[in-house]
């Protein structure tokens, strides 16, 4: 995909999360302006914009500068409340990441909006299924936000091309039978 094709927000794993924090050693945070909004949110906190510099002071209030610990506990709220992990790109330079969103499917305009400037790129993973191990549970059809699986006739179904890769399938997964690859 060419720069100028690309969205300003895009799908990353925790593990790609936990990459791009570690290339940095200062970092500011922000309410969400989405669970600051109406109707707020009930699933996470709301200090959970994650800033690598001071170019944009986010879309919530109470921008400020953190230490390392505060950020680890921003990833530690994304694994426990199962949040989609979406960087975002610099405007005007969108090859370059200037921090990230931590969304949830209760709150956040992305989820909740079906508009061209809600649009997102998919993550460079995707879920892979060993579906003779899957006991198709349910489980990851329940963290699933973008829609990418059901249970039908008592099987795992998966529409890959719903799959933006942001690995919350295979956090839950109690069979571990879910992993992500490199999308093809």
């Amino acid at each position: 995909m060419k720069d100028d094709e690309l969205h300003f927000h895009y799908v990353a794993t925790r593990e790609e999360a936990e990459e791009l924090i570690a290339g940095f050693d200062k970092f500011w945070v922000s309410n969400c302006g989405c669970r600051e909004g109406e109707p707020g949110c009930q699933r996470s906190r709301a200090d959970v914009c994650l800033f690598f510099d001071t170019q944009m002071a986010g879309t919530g209030s109470d921008f400020r500068e953190v230490g390392a610990d505060f950020v680890a506990g921003i990833m530690k709220e994304a694994e426990d409340k199962r949040l989609v992990v979406r960087p975002f790109r610099y405007e005007e330079d969108k090859t370059r990441v200037q921090g990230i969103c931590f969304c949830c499917d209760d709150c956040c305009y992305y989820f909740r909006s079906d508009v061209e400037t809600a649009a997102c790129d998919r993550g460079m993973f995707a879920a892979r299924i060993d579906m003779g191990a899957c006991a198709a549970c349910g489980t990851c059809v329940d963290v699933c936000y973008f829609g990418a699986r059901e249970i039908a006739d008592g099987k795992l179904a998966v529409a890959d091309e719903k799959c933006y890769g942001c690995g919350l399938c295979a956090d839950v997964c109690p069979e571990a039978c879910v992993t992500m690859a490199v999308r093809v």
